[in-house]
């Protein structure tokens, strides 16, 4: 997960939730309201804040989870053998309810031409209430660091909850654009977003996208690069699939003369390539 400049999370620690309810709120996502005590430990952060998601691998009765916080979590987990060890992947915070002791987590469902999917997707359509997974908090990634007139997002859809949460921490007064990708029109959504900032919806399946082979992240690099932006200095934030990121950082740089430090990006994934 390439990362941006962070903002770490307060008092962060291994937690162990489990699943409240699941629902599919759109073709290619399903919902997962996680609950439990251990969510008062969890300070929300807003914006994009995100953690790392323990999941049990097939054939686990209980999960075996690090227990140090800091850095080292990761050479703990590695000392696992693999066969006990946790899925990890990282997620973002859809929305959180602390009163509650609830949080939402979005998840991309797609199943292969097999029919199998990956852990995260698998776990995600086959949750049942109860089930019970880790999650380490790890803060936040949007993050300006300057002034700045205007702002700029852009997304696949495995970057919505990020978008959701930035949108919803912008000022009501804000001005800017968010380029948002999205596999079918069905699969838009509905959250707060100020009135002077554009929420466009890049549909992967309409037609114009066909030469992007369906791979996400093509068509709203390319929407990215047609698109007319505001005059003004920006803050720009684009997450998603790697090449995504990294593209669209290097057009705003390299095509648009955008000041290297006032483009945040986040790649959270890489297509053809699977997590372990």
């Amino acid at each position: 997960m390439g990362r941006a400049r962070a903002t770490k999370p307060v008092d962060p620690q291994v937690l162990i939730v489990e699943v409240v309810r699941t629902a599919r709120i759109s073709p290619s996502i399903v919902r997962v309201t996680l609950g439990g005590d251990g969510l008062g430990q969890l300070t929300a952060l807003g914006r994009d804040q995100w953690f790392r998601l323990f999941l049990p691998r097939e054939g686990q009765d209980s999960l075996r989870l690090p227990t140090r916080t800091s850095a080292l979590w990761y050479a703990q987990y590695l000392t696992t053998p693999k066969a006990q060890r946790p899925h990890v992947r990282a997620y973002t915070v859809r929305a959180a309810r602390p009163e509650e002791r609830e949080l939402d987590v979005d998840f991309v469902v797609h199943v292969d031409a097999d029919g199998t999917s990956g852990p995260a997707a698998t776990f995600a359509l086959t949750a049942a209430p109860g089930d019970q997974v880790g999650i380490l908090d790890q803060g936040i990634s949007y993050y300006p660091e300057h002034e700045h007139d205007w702002t700029l997002v852009v997304a696949d859809e495995t970057g919505l909850p990020a978008v959701a949460g930035i949108c919803a921490s912008l000022p009501e007064d804000a001005r800017g654009l968010v380029l948002a990708e999205i596999p079918t029109a069905a699969d838009a959504q509905e959250f707060p977003v100020p009135p002077g900032v554009e929420l466009r919806w890049v549909v992967r399946d309409e037609a114009g996208h066909q030469a992007d082979d369906g791979v996400p992240g093509r068509a709203v690099l390319a929407a990215l690069h047609a698109a007319e932006l505001p005059a003004g200095t920006v803050y720009a934030y684009t997450c998603g699939e790697s090449a995504l990121a990294t593209g669209a950082r290097r057009h705003l740089v390299t095509e648009r003369g955008v000041p290297k430090n006032h483009v945040d990006f986040v790649g959270y994934w890489r297509h053809g390539h699977a997590a372990a």
